[in-house]
């Protein structure tokens, strides 16, 4: 084989191989991907280890509902991605943070909040979180297999 043959030819691989990994790069950001789930603050509905698939096209066109199961980057530490179920949307009144009572929902933020409110650092501790925080939206437990199930009430 020559030498231009063998440039062709790898050429042409590295073009699929970029062609590939940037079609796989949007599908992953703006369709969905998979997500390990870890900590308990969303017992009993998830555990530790189930691995879910979660949608970026609803939080993207700002179509989220309460009571959906969403994943977003944690308002305190931006490296720590968090999994919790929205209980407020802009306008809610809702049981706010200490000290203070219950307050508004403001414009452009939701309110989240772990299944297991004993044991769930959320909006009760943070705040509102701002809805740009919000990766995607959980659609279903993909395993263990035993457990696949729907997260979605539509």
């Amino acid at each position: 084989m020559s030498y231009k043959t063998i440039v062709r030819k790898s050429s042409a691989l590295m073009g699929y191989v970029i062609q590939t990994a940037c079609i796989t790069h949007c599908v992953i950001e703006y369709v969905g991907d998979f997500v390990l789930c870890t900590g308990p603050s969303m017992e009993p509905t998830l555990e530790t280890n189930n691995i879910l698939f979660t949608e970026h096209i609803t939080p993207r066109l700002q179509r989220l509902r309460r009571g959906d199961i969403v994943t977003a980057k944690c308002p305190t530490d931006p490296k720590q991605n968090i999994c919790k179920r929205i209980t407020g949307l802009p306008g809610d009144k809702v049981k706010g943070y200490l000290p203070r009572g219950s307050q508004v929902v403001p414009r452009g933020h939701v309110w989240l909040e772990g299944d297991n409110s004993d044991n769930s650092k959320d909006s009760r501790m943070y705040g509102p979180v701002p809805q740009g925080l919000i990766r995607g939206r959980v659609v279903c437990r993909v395993w263990p297999l035993h457990r696949i199930s729907s997260l979605t009430d539509y």
